[in-house]
């Protein structure tokens, strides 16, 4: 799936997009692209911000390849998120999201998965799988608002300052 940015506008769109305002709201340039080998440092600041206990720079390099579908998030082209998703078949699983603190509670969470959702769906994905902390109201919240809903529990399985924590298994059926 293409994604259209204002790189793709003639000149004089630009220059208004860029300028142009809705009440007290600027017009912000946002891209959703492939995640590339260039972009890992930056993705790992994002990670490293974002989650208490975060992947590890051999972890980020080891999910990639040809069996992935990895998305970056942009706005005025400065990366403030991606998203890890393994393909299997006819199947996904979203290993990874992480947005940059200072873009949290912005939707751009949303935008993301939203256009993770549409890109799978051109490819014939049945279902997406992911698991989130139980203490993640948050993300739990914006998953079920997008139709994944809760498939299991497992118990004690991430870290937590306190111990462990359990993931909650959601499923999305695409297909």
């Amino acid at each position: 799936m293409r994604s259209y940015t204002a790189r793709h506008w003639p000149d004089f769109i630009k220059t208004r997009a860029r300028s142009a305002h809705f009440g007290s709201r600027f017009v912000t340039m946002k891209q959703i692209s492939i995640l590339t080998p260039a972009d890992l440092a930056t993705a790992y600041q994002i990670e490293q911000a974002s989650h208490a206990f975060p992947w590890t720079e051999k972890t980020l390099a080891s999910n990639q390849g040809e069996r992935y579908l990895n998305l970056k998030l942009s706005v005025e082209q400065q990366m403030v998120g991606f998203a890890i998703t393994q393909i299997v078949l006819d199947e996904a699983t979203l290993f990874n999201i992480a947005i940059d603190p200072q873009h949290q509670r912005q939707g751009y969470g949303r935008l993301l998965l939203e256009h993770l959702i549409a890109e799978l769906e051109t490819r014939n994905i049945v279902t997406l799988w992911l698991e989130v902390r139980a203490s993640n109201a948050g993300a739990i919240a914006l998953y079920e608002s997008l139709g994944f809903s809760e498939v299991s529990v497992r118990r004690n399985y991430y870290p937590s300052a306190n111990g462990r924590e359990d993931a909650i298994m959601m499923a999305l059926p695409m297909g």
